[in-house]
C-alpha cells in the first residue's frame, strides 16, 4: 500500500494526492493580508496566539460555514524582520510580497472539514489568490540498502561517471559555498560529515489527527527547533554524503569543501504493511524549510522530493510555486529530483522553470527505468547503487533520482566556488546552461525526455573557465578602447 491508496474523503473530486484532513494553505491577494495575523513559528513557540479571524467578512464566513472554528497563521517569517519573539510577521520586503510568501496563511480546521471543496470555494473570492489542501510528499520508491563495510575502492564507478577526480583537480571547493539540504534530516556526528554541517532547522509539525489510521509517526514530529536529526529514514544522509562526504571510507562528496545547511522537512513514518521508515513531508513544512534555507544563506538548494502533477485535482494550485519563485528571486540555484515513476510526467518542484531537474542513469550510462522523463528534465546523473552515508555512523547503497540530484548540487557548488575564486558572480541560469551544455552523451545516443546527457563536472568547470576568460578578455579590450579614447 502506498500513501496515495489511503482514503481522503475531505479532498476535492479528482484529487488523488494525499493531503491533511485538518489543514489548508490560503494565499491572499496583494494588499489583502491582514497585519494582525502572526507567523506560525511564533504561534508554535507560544509567543503569539493563532488568529481566529482573517478578514471579518467573506473569508471568515465561508470557513465558518464549512469548518466552524479555525486557527490561522502566516506560514513564513519576514526575512528582514525585527527578530524578536512574536514579531515574525513584521517587516516583509517587496520580494516577499511579490512572490506571495508574505501573503500565505496556514489554517487549522477541525477533522471532518471538507477541505478540498472549501479550497475551491475560497478560490472564488477576489481577496483570495489561491487556496490549496496541505499536500503530502512521500519518498517510498527510493531504495536504500545498508553497506556495513564498504571496500576501499567501492563507490568510485559512479564518481568516475561524473569525472569527479578531474573536477576536483580543477576546483576543490570552498567552505564558503553553502548547500541547503531540504530532506529527512541528518546525523550530525557522522565521521564523513563532522565538519560539513552548519546549524540547521527542523520544520516538521505533525499532529496525530493529521495522518490516516495505520500511518505510524516515528520520532520527533511536532517540535519546531534547531535539531534536524534523523534516526529512522536515512534519505537526507544519502544526499548529504554525495554532496560533501569527507572521503574516509567512501569517495569524497562531489561538492568538495562546500558546507551544508540541513533542513528537516520530511517526517519519519511507517506506512501500513511496511517495515522500513520513509520520509513524509507536508507542503507547508517543506516550503518553510526551503524558505529558511534561503534566508540562512544557502546558495544552492537540493530538493529530493516531489508531487506528481497527475495526482492533483485539475484546478488545484501547483505545490511549492511561491517558495520556488522566492528562492530564485534571492539568487539561489535550485536542484530537484525528476521523480521515480518511469513515465513522462511532471513532478513539482522539479518541473518549474528555473529549477534544474535531474534524472538518473545506471552504471551503463543509460537512463534508469524508474527515472521520470519530460521536456523539463535538464540532465541525468548516477542514481543506481550509489555508495553514500547513512544514519548513525553508517553507509548505504542508494537508488533513485533523489540521489542523482545531489550530484548536480555538488557540481553546482564547484561552479560557484570557481566563479567566486575568479571574483565573478554566477547565477542559476548560467549554472543550468553550463551543466546541460557540457553533459556527456548517453551511452546509446540521445534519450527522449532525459535531458542533454550525463553530468560531467570536469567539463562544466572547464567551460566556466573559458567563459570567465572570455569575459575578462572582452573587458580588457573595452578598457583599452576607453583608454585610447
Amino acid at each position: 500500500m502506498t500513501i496515495r491508496q489511503l482514503a481522503t474523503p475531505w479532498a476535492a473530486p479528482g484529487d488523488r494526492q494525499y493531503s491533511l484532513p485538518t489543514s489548508l494553505l490560503v494565499k491572499l491577494a496583494l494588499g489583502e493580508a491582514p497585519e494582525q495575523v502572526p507567523a506560525v513559528r511564533d504561534v508554535v513557540r507560544g509567543a503569539q496566539p493563532a488568529s481566529r479571524s482573517i478578514d471579518g467578512g467573506a473569508i471568515d464566513r465561508i470557513i465558518g460555514e464549512k469548518a466552524g472554528v479555525f486557527r490561522a497563521a502566516r506560514l513564513f517569517n519576514a526575512a528582514g524582520g525585527p527578530g524578536r519573539p512574536g514579531c515574525g510577521h513584521i517587516g516583509y520586503d517587496s520580494v516577499e510580497q511579490a512572490t506571495g510568501v508574505a501573503r500565505t496563511l496556514i489554517l487549522r480546521v477541525p477533522s471532518g472539514t471538507p477541505v478540498g471543496p472549501l479550497c475551491e470555494t475560497l478560490a472564488q473570492i477576489p481577496a483570495v489568490e489561491s487556496a490549496s489542501p496541505n499536500y503530502v510528499s512521500v519518498t517510498p520508491f527510493d531504495l536504500l540498502t545498508s553497506a556495513s563495510a564498504p571496500k576501499a575502492d567501492d563507490g568510485w564507478a559512479t564518481r568516475q561517471q561524473v569525472r569527479m577526480a578531474e573536477a576536483h583537480a580543477i576546483e576543490p571547493g570552498d567552505d564558503g559555498v553553502v548547500v541547503g539540504l531540504v530532506d529527512s534530516g541528518i546525523s550530525k556526528r557522522h565521521v564523513e560529515l563532522a565538519r560539513t554541517f552548519r546549524a540547521g532547522f527542523d520544520t516538521v509539525r505533525l499532529e496525530s489527527a493529521d495522518v490516516a489510521p495505520g500511518i505510524e509517526l516515528l520520532g520527533d514530529h511536532s517540535l519546531d527547533d534547531g535539531n534536524p536529526e534523523d534516526r529512522f529514514v536515512g534519505h537526507g544522509m544519502g544526499c548529504a554524503g554525495i554532496i560533501a562526504a569527507d572521503g574516509q571510507a567512501m569517495p569524497r562528496g562531489l561538492g568538495g569543501a562546500c558546507r551544508i545547511i540541513p533542513m528537516r522537512g520530511l517526517a519519519a513514518v511507517r506506512l501500513p504493511g511496511k517495515t522500513a521508515a520513509v520520509g513524509l513531508g507536508l507542503l507547508s513544512d517543506l516550503d518553510l524549510a526551503v524558505n529558511l534555507a534561503v534566508n540562512l544563506g544557502a546558495k544552492i538548494i537540493n530538493m529530493s522530493f516531489g508531487t506528481d502533477d497527475a495526482a492533483l485535482a485539475p484546478n488545484s494550485p501547483k505545490p511549492h510555486a511561491d517558495v520556488i519563485s522566492y528562492a530564485l528571486a534571492r539568487g539561489c540555484i535550485l536542484i530537484a529530483a525528476s521523480g521515480n515513476n518511469g513515465r513522462e510526467t511532471r513532478f513539482w518542484p522539479a518541473a518549474y522553470p528555473g529549477v534544474i531537474a535531474v534524472g538518473a542513469v545506471g552504471g551503463d550510462g543509460l537512463p534508469a527505468a524508474f527515472s521520470t522523463r519530460g521536456e523539463h528534465v535538464a540532465l541525468c546523473a548516477p542514481g543506481e547503487q550509489v555508495l553514500t552515508t547513512s544514519i548513525g555512523n553508517g553507509y548505504q547503497y542508494a537508488t533513485g533520482t533523489s540521489f542523482a540530484a545531489p550530484f548536480a548540487a555538488g557540481a553546482a557548488a564547484l561552479l560557484v566556488a570557481r566563479s567566486h575564486r575568479r571574483a565573478r558572480p554566477i547565477d542559476a541560469e548560467t549554472v543550468r546552461r553550463i551543466l546541460m551544455r557540457t553533459a556527456q552523451p548517453f551511452s546509446a545516443g540521445a534519450q527522449t525526455g532525459c535531458g542533454t546527457g550525463v553530468l560531467d563536472a570536469a567539463a562544466a568547470l572547464a567551460a566556466l573557465e573559458e567563459e570567465l576568460d572570455s569575459a575578462l578578455g572582452h573587458q580588457a579590450e573595452a578598457d583599452g578602447g576607453a583608454d585610447d579614447g
